[in-house]
């Protein structure tokens, strides 16, 4: 098994952004062959974190999956000449924060919610498989949104409810690209919170309506990252998915679908690729919505 760190790829998709790549990579494990959220997860499916680098100044977006993971994204930066780091977290979840503690010295913005989540969940993050111990906090928080400069380069914070009830979207509203997070996620979307897919819903729908034309996922496609992004069309395929799961209730009938099937039209429109880990995610966000009509 490969040291953690060692498969990371690093690209520059586009002029002061650079994407920190791992995973996807058929039967290499990245952690333990016993199962854990980081191979089974965040690995299988490929995950990516950012950086904007510009004056000297960086802003990373996700400290990634692990300590070792996180100090190639610190030397990396520091090599280019970054002298002030900052971090903005996207949402809680473990494979978003597992990298802190290597930025504990730097500010790290997160809106409240995130912040709270981080508290309520820190003796499940803590004891954790692996574990993301110590856990290290956001020192900085805002609400709703928050403007930056990093070096040239404005930045704005927003807040969403997609994915998670605490998603922070990065938008360069100059360059009309968003570093989306799990918020758009390629092909389809994991169903975090299953009770919140209505609220969810209508924030992709506040979203569609910004002036957005390049999208970075944190998981998605290695190719699709590295060539700039995806276009606004991923916002729609994610709005369609949400949509047809909310129809389960009503039609158990596409609870049988397997994920080719049942978003069809998003694949052969070129919106979304194809990635057969995704089979088992779509199986469970099937199982998971009709579970709440039991709750």
């Amino acid at each position: 098994m490969p040291p953690l760190g060692s498969t990371l790829r690093v690209h520059r998709p586009l002029p002061g952004i650079l994407a920190f790549y791992d995973g996807r990579m058929d039967g290499v494990r990245a952690y333990s062959d016993e199962p854990n959220w980081l191979d089974d997860g965040a690995y299988s499916l490929g995950v990516c974190t950012y950086a904007i680098v510009s004056g000297g100044e960086a802003l990373v977006y996700d400290t990634s999956i692990s300590l070792p993971h996180a100090r190639i994204v610190r030397k990396t930066l520091e090599d280019a000449g970054a002298r002030n780091i900052r971090v903005v977290l996207s949402h809680w979840h473990v494979d978003h924060v597992a990298g802190n503690e290597v930025f504990a010295d730097c500010e790290i913005i997160a809106n409240g919610l995130t912040a709270q989540a981080m508290h309520s969940n820190r003796d499940r993050l803590e004891n954790d498989n692996p574990p993301i111990k110590p856990l290290i906090m956001p020192n900085s928080t805002f609400e709703t949104e928050l403007s930056l400069k990093v070096g040239d380069m404005d930045v704005e914070l927003r807040h969403v409810d997609i994915h998670s009830h605490d998603g922070t979207m990065l938008i360069l509203p100059q360059r009309k690209l968003m570093l989306a997070g799990d918020a758009l996620e390629e092909p389809i979307t994991y169903v975090a919170e299953p009770k919140r897919l209505e609220h969810h819903l209508r924030d992709l729908e506040r979203m569609a309506t910004w002036d957005i034309e390049k999208i970075l996922p944190n998981h998605g496609a290695e190719n699709m990252i590295v060539a700039g992004g995806y276009g606004a069309e991923l916002i729609t395929a994610t709005r369609n998915y949400v949509t047809k799961l909310l129809r389960l209730p009503h039609e158990p009938e596409l609870a049988e679908q397997d994920l080719r099937t049942f978003a069809a039209e998003d694949f052969a429109a070129g919106a979304i690729s194809y990635y057969a880990a995704y089979e088992s995610v779509h199986a469970r966000n099937v199982s998971v919505v009709l579970s709440r009509q039991d709750d």
